[in-house]
C-alpha cells in the first residue's frame, strides 16, 4: 500500500509542533502495559508530542517503565489508582493543549473511571480515539456520539467490545462484520475499526476497506493498544480519520507479519509490533509513487 505524501516526506524547516500534540488517558495500576504500548506505539509513528494522562500515585512507577519521549501528567485519581471525576479539570486543561485524544487503554471499569470517560467523550472538542475501556464506557450510552459530530472519532473495538456495543452476540458480529461495522458507522458518523482476522475500517459512507496484512501471533494481550497509538499518531499528523485508521490498520499488520517472521507467531509479543514499525514504514517508501 502506497502512503501518503503527507507520512513520508517532511520539510526541513519542520519542528515538533507540525506533526501534533497526542494526549493519550491509559492506564491504571493493573494494567501499566496499556499505556506504555499506546504511548511508544504513537512515537514510532512520527507524532510531534505525546502526553500520558496517568493517576497522581503511579507517577513514580512509570517514571521507569515509559519511553524518554513520552511526557507524563499527573492526574486526580479514585482511591489513588485509577482515573475518577477528580481529573476532569486536569483533562479539560491538557486538551487545549492537545490536537488529538486516545482514551481507553487499561483505564478500568469502576464507576468513577467510567463515568469519567463517558464525560470526556461528551465535551471533548478534538479528534478521539476510543478503545478499550473508552469502548465500554460507551456501550449502552452510543447516544453520546451523537453530540458533537462534527468531531472524527475513530472507534476500535475487537468483536467482543463490538458486542457490547451493539446488543450481538459476539458469534453474530463475526458472521457479519462488515455489516455491523458499517452500521455502526453509519448511525453514529463515526469510523469504525473492528479489529481481528480482515479487519474492517468503516466510514459512515462509501465503502470500507479490508485489511490483508497481519497475522495469528498478533492475537495477544497489548496488541490492540498499539494500534490505538499508531491511529492517533497518523491523526495527529492531519490525516483525515478514514485514512488514519487505514494506513494504521495496515503498518500494523505488516509490522506483526515482520515480528513474526523474526520471533515466530508464537513467539512474538506486542512490542515486538512496535519494534517493526521503522521497517514496515521503510517498505511503504518501496511501493510509495514517492
Amino acid at each position: 500500500m502506497r502512503l501518503p505524501a503527507q507520512l513520508l516526506q517532511r520539510k526541513p524547516p519542520s519542528h515538533k509542533g507540525d506533526f501534533g500534540h497526542i494526549l493519550i488517558l491509559a492506564g491504571s495500576a493493573q494494567y501499566s502495559g496499556a499505556a506504555i504500548l499506546c504511548s511508544d506505539a504513537a512515537a514510532r509513528c512520527g507524532a510531534g508530542m505525546i502526553t500520558l494522562g496517568i493517576p497522581r500515585s503511579l507517577i513514580s512507577a512509570f517514571i521507569k517503565i515509559k519511553s524518554p519521549e513520552v511526557m507524563l501528567l499527573p492526574l486526580a485519581g479514585a482511591s489513588g489508582f485509577s482515573l475518577s471525576g477528580a481529573a476532569y479539570a486536569g483533562i479539560c486543561a491538557a486538551l487545549k493543549k492537545s490536537s488529538v485524544l486516545a482514551i481507553g487503554p487499561g483505564l478500568g471499569r469502576s464507576r468513577p473511571t467510567q463515568n469519567l470517560i463517558r464525560r470526556i467523550i461528551k465535551s471533548a472538542g478534538i479528534p478521539l480515539v476510543i478503545d478499550a475501556d473508552g469502548l465500554n464506557a460507551l456501550a449502552g450510552h452510543l447516544g453520546l456520539l451523537r453530540r458533537r459530530q462534527t468531531v472524527t472519532r475513530v472507534l476500535t473495538p475487537h468483536p467482543a467490545e463490538m458486542s457490547r456495543l451493539v446488543n450481538l452476540s459476539t458469534s453474530e458480529v463475526q458472521q457479519r462484520r462488515k455489516e455491523v461495522a458499517q452500521r455502526l458507522a453509519r448511525d453514529y458518523k463515526s469510523i469504525v475499526v473492528l479489529k481481528g482476522h480482515c479487519t474492517v475500517v468503516a466510514k459512515a459512507e462509501g465503502k470500507p476497506y479490508i485489511n490483508k496484512t497481519g497475522n495469528p501471533g498478533m492475537a495477544g494481550a497489548g496488541s490492540g493498544d498499539v494500534l490505538t497509538g499508531m491511529i492517533a499518531a497518523f491523526l495527529a499528523q492531519g490525516l483525515s480519520g478514514f485514512q488514519a485508521a487505514k494506513y494504521a490498520v495496515y503498518l500494523h499488520g505488516l509490522a506483526g507479519d515482520l515480528a513474526a517472521k523474526d520471533k515466530t507467531q508464537i513467539g512474538m509479543v506486542a512490542s515486538d509490533i512496535i519494534g517493526k514499525i521503522p521497517e514496515a514504514i521503510k517498505k511503504s517508501y518501496k511501493t510509495s509513487s514517492l
